[in-house]
């Protein structure tokens, strides 16, 4: 089981100088202690998350400060960007960082987002598709057409040349299609808990593992990363007492969680006749659900079991996800608790492949 930090929320309207400083000193902890990885997401225009709007920047910047830990895209959301310059910039990423770029592809889902390309919104998953075989070439070194500035189709190649021959990638999954189609295409898959159980994601990564055997891909080569909100301390109270007000905050922030836990509980409210004060008593209620193994908050002890869960459901990385409104001195005194907390996992649980593939579940034939 691998550890990855994951940067997603933070105020991105903040006027503080060092609205970055979380995310800069997590990442040279992570690379002093054998972290496998720095996840960047692209969010455009809003508060949450909008400190990341795009992660070659980030990442570039990550790259001159860190040695050995992998520079991530939390997300790349491919039908907001044209495909030659996704390939030139992260090229020059994986240049800075001397091969250490792997990309996240997303199809986006926030309208509002696509005022930068909104020709692209009604088919952004066939977009996502179609263009990552795009980036994949490009990054390879093959050329693509494209028309030039009089209208003449011309064959261009991207530059810098990557240090990486082949791009390492992952899809943002959350559906039974998405999952399906990533080991289609043989590649990763980053997921989250944010609107399912451990339960419900488990069918989900078998699903993934037999589409990458039925097109002709290693099932257990395949890397599941699990985003998951992260704060582990001393004392369990002592950690929700720390922990409670910027989660619930966090949850405000990003609504649709709350909305989406009200339908997965089948709670029979209607939000739009909430008040101020039934909202608060939801956030609480969302609070209590969410520590329920859907989060890496609380200690060692507690959340030992919750990572034995997730390693027999097939999940091979955590990507811990440590700025969602947490006190600066709290979230860097918490990642030495979260150090403690790989050490320990990566000593007792000893590599093995995933079980189900390695039992033939995943053979060919069970598909005839």
């Amino acid at each position: 089981m691998q550890f990855g930090l994951f940067y997603f929320s933070g105020d991105g309207s903040t006027h503080s100088a060092d609205k970055y400083r979380l995310l800069t000193e997590g990442a040279k902890f992570a690379d002093r202690h054998g972290f496998s990885s720095i996840w960047i997401p692209e969010r455009h225009f809003h508060d949450f998350g909008g400190l990341y709007p795009n992660p070659a920047v980030i990442n570039a910047a990550l790259a001159m400060i860190t040695e050995r830990v992998q520079l991530r895209s939390g997300s790349v959301v491919l039908p907001l960007q044209e495909p030659l310059r996704v390939a030139e910039e992260w090229a020059v990423v994986d240049n800075l960082s001397n091969g250490r770029v792997g990309l996240t592809f997303a199809y986006g889902w926030h309208v509002d987002d696509f005022v930068l390309l909104p020709e692209n919104y009604r088919d952004r998953q066939a977009v996502m598709w179609r263009e990552i075989e795009t980036v994949q070439r490009l990054w390879e070194g093959q050329t693509i057409e494209r028309k030039n500035g009089s209208g003449q189709p011309v064959q261009v190649r991207t530059l810098p040349r990557p240090v990486q021959p082949k791009l390492p990638i992952w899809i943002t999954c959350h559906s039974d299609y998405t999952f399906t189609e990533a080991g289609r295409l043989g590649a990763n898959v980053l997921t989250s808990l944010l609107h399912s159980s451990v339960e419900e994601l488990a069918p989900k990564i078998q699903l993934y593992r037999q589409s990458r055997v039925q097109h002709g891909h290693d099932p257990a080569a395949g890397k599941v990363s699990l985003m998951m909100h992260t704060f582990i301390g001393e004392d369990y109270e002592q950690v929700k007492r720390q922990v409670q007000a910027p989660f619930c905050n966090y949850l405000k922030t990003h609504f649709d969680l709350i909305e989406s836990l009200v339908k997965r509980e089948n709670l029979p409210v209607n939000l739009a006749q909430f008040t101020e004060s039934d909202i608060e008593t939801l956030l609480q209620f969302g609070f209590e659900r969410y520590l329920d193994g859907k989060t890496l908050i609380g200690t060692v002890e507690t959340c030992e079991p919750v990572i034995q869960r997730l390693r027999e459901i097939g999940v091979d990385e955590v990507a811990c996800l440590i700025d969602f409104g947490i006190d600066f001195d709290l979230a860097i005194a918490s990642l030495e608790h979260l150090n403690h907390f790989k050490d320990r996992i990566q000593q007792s649980l000893s590599p093995e492949p995933v079980a189900a593939a390695s039992s033939g579940q995943y053979s060919a034939l069970s598909f005839f």
